[in-house]
């Protein structure tokens, strides 16, 4: 990948990452709830040889439930 690629990459992965922050935000316990368990679910488990990929991501997913509850509950502008 060139460069300008690569810059154009990053801009979407942090587009979609904030909207996914913005979609939490509004979304009920439940859904937290489940972004929660699928982050334990692809953590590695007792007798699995953990993969770096996989705890990074798990640790994405809970770090982007945490950034959504900034803007949870927020009065109107």
């Amino acid at each position: 990948m060139t460069n300008s690629e690569l810059v154009q990459l990053r801009v979407r992965v942090i587009a979609l990452e904030n909207l996914v922050i913005s979609l939490l935000a509004q979304s009920p316990e439940r859904q937290l709830d489940l972004v929660r368990e699928m982050a334990a679910y692809i953590s590695p488990r007792p007798g699995f040889t953990p993969h770096h990929l996989t705890i990074r991501a798990a640790a994405e997913m809970i770090h982007l439930v945490e950034r959504a509850g900034h803007f949870r509950n927020l009065p109107p502008p």
